[in-house]
């Protein structure tokens, strides 16, 4: 990097770090430390929900996403609109109602105990490993473009965000995500415009919509049931809608956002606009991956894109074999261009012949390429079994590196940065909520004193802090970090939504069956995982709908007094 985009990146920092921590000094409280005396608007709201929502593997794994497999990821949002009215209707003027910390208090009000345990343990569990993920996202940035130690950067991007976490708490998490917000929109649109700034001059946007469209990376909408198919409508719409459910109804990252509004309304819009802008930015973040990939058709992209692995195997016996793959890549794709061209020339004079034989060799060219990859792909093992060998996270990060000028990139870096920070502040707010509230207050130390609790929420945030860093350190190895993330969450989601189903429509079930329930669903959830190729997506239906018809079954057999709140 060159000095501008260091002092770019340095300012934008510390001024969000320190503006954080100047406006939230002095919290008296858990209620200001948890939920900022409950002051906040529904705009304020929308924003911090949707911070919390884009991290860092939002802005590097995304566009990576849609280099490799097109645009159809955004159906995964498809059900959220519906979400967020559901719970706008049904959780937000509960958990107002019974002035709760966490949606987890009410579990207890509703059924009992261990019900309130369970759903807090699997969230801690959850949310625990999820900050880990993005915390290493912003860590990968720096050890690429530096070369510095990677687990040293882990420890440096999370020492950052627990400091002004652990001083200012909610309140601090909310008016830094502003700030942030404001930091990714100038990112990621001067990333959008310098991709077709930097196409060839003979290529119009028109001509790269096309190239996109052709070689199938827009592909946005499937209406095809497919069970084994990962993201098509009816998986996005269905199980998108029970992640959304869950997601934004009980996990507490996001039940702590909307728990801070002035008001039921304020809650209720801030959810609701969230609804309604969600697909849109991750369109466009998804776009810009599509856009990408239109670019490196004509500029010859490496090879491998993560270059710490590249430079590895270079200087290993296998070196000049790397090389030369990297020679015959080049003059593919000098092919591809011209094979490009004819294809953009042929769909201006409309001629479909013309288009449909130019995209056979075009689609030849690619199952070339894919082999020359392939082959790198085994000296990279053969040179290093341990090396990581999905560059997906690293797509998105080397156009930024080697194709923007002086200032723009220190721009870019600050806004995956500043996601990382608002999701990471929000989980770790989120993870030390629960541990104070639902565990230790509720069941080590129930009547101490409000500045020992202040201290206590403090300490659990620099814990959670430190456990995220900790399994940062082993999460590079899992493929795209918007999947891995994603489908981590699906292992629990389902299993808590259902719990809160029941909670929210089943007045009759008592607490007894709906654990027992919640017990069985959470192992077939996690044997469709190991055992089974079920999507994804599919485990938070199957873990929610199994635990409902569970509790129902099992009610006559384990009864317990339901309650009515």
């Amino acid at each position: 990097m060159r000095l501008i985009d260091w002092i770019v990146l340095s300012l934008f920092l510390s001024f969000v770090a320190a503006y954080g921590f100047w406006k939230t000094r002095g919290k008296k409280d858990i209620q200001g430390f948890f939920l900022a005396n409950k002051s906040t608007p529904w705009y304020a709201v929308t924003i911090s929900i949707m911070a919390t929502q884009a991290s860092a593997i939002t802005f590097l794994s995304t566009p990576g996403q849609a280099y490799v497999d097109g645009m159809r990821f955004v159906q995964f949002y498809f059900g959220l609109p519906i979400a967020m009215v559901i719970l706008s209707i049904t959780a937000v003027p509960i958990y107002h109602r019974l002035k709760v910390y966490t949606a987890y208090e009410y579990l207890e009000q509703r059924f009992d105990l261990k019900n309130r345990a369970l759903g807090s343990i699997l969230f801690l569990i959850q949310r625990g490993l999820a900050a880990g993920f993005t915390i290493l996202a912003p860590a990968l940035i720096i050890s690429v473009i530096l070369g510095w130690d990677f687990r040293l950067t882990i420890f440096m991007t999370g020492g950052l965000v627990i400091l002004y976490t652990a001083s200012g708490g909610t309140d601090a998490v909310s008016k830094t995500h502003l700030l942030q917000m404001m930091i990714i929109a100038a990112g990621m649109g001067a990333a959008f415009y310098m991709i077709f700034q930097r196409l060839p001059a003979d290529i119009s946007f028109t001509n790269a919509v096309h190239v996109a469209g052709k070689l199938g990376k827009l592909n946005v909408i499937n209406f095809a049931f497919d069970w084994k198919d990962r993201y098509n409508f009816w998986s996005g719409l269905i199980g998108g809608a029970f992640v959304a459910l869950s997601y934004f109804g009980t996990d507490q990252s996001q039940v702590q956002r909307y728990l801070t509004g002035r008001s039921i309304a304020e809650s209720r819009k801030g959810l609701l606009a969230n609804g309604v802008l969600k697909v849109p930015m991750q369109f466009i973040i998804l776009f810009i991956g599509a856009m990408i990939f239109v670019f490196y058709q004509f500029v010859t992209p490496p090879l491998f894109f993560n270059p710490v692995e590249t430079s590895a195997v270079k200087s290993s016996a296998y070196g000049d074999a790397y090389t030369a793959l990297e020679a015959d890549y080049a003059r593919l794709n000098g092919d591809k261009q011209e094979q490009l061209r004819a294809m953009l020339s042929a769909i201006e004079a409309e001629k479909d012949a013309d288009v449909e034989g130019t995209l056979q060799e075009l689609r030849r060219t690619r199952e070339s390429e894919l082999g020359l990859r392939k082959e790198a792909l085994h000296l990279i093992k053969k040179s290093n079994p341990l090396a990581e060998t999905n560059d997906t996270n690293y797509i998105f990060l080397s156009f930024v590196t080697k194709f923007l000028p002086a200032g723009l990139v220190g721009l870019i870096l600050a806004a995956i940065l500043s996601a990382s920070m608002s999701a990471s502040s929000a989980e770790l707010n989120a993870l030390a909520s629960v541990t104070v509230i639902d565990i230790y207050k509720r069941i080590f130390r129930k009547n101490a004193s409000e500045r020992h609790y202040l201290r206590a929420s403090k300490t659990a945030t620099i814990f959670w802090g430190l456990y995220a860093i900790g399994f940062a350190q082993f999460a590079n190895h899992l493929g795209s970090l918007i999947e891995a993330v994603n489908i981590l969450g699906s292992l629990f989601y389902g299993t808590i939504l259902g719990i809160f189903l029941i909670a929210f429509y089943f007045k009759k079930i008592g607490g007894n069956a709906t654990f027992i329930a919640a017990t069985i669903a959470e192992g077939a959830v996690l044997a469709c995982f190991f055992f089974t190729e079920i999507p994804y997506l599919w485990f938070n239906v199957i873990g929610a709908v199994s635990l409902i018809v569970l509790a129902h079954i099992l009610n006559p057999f384990w009864p317990a007094k339901a309650k009515r709140i």
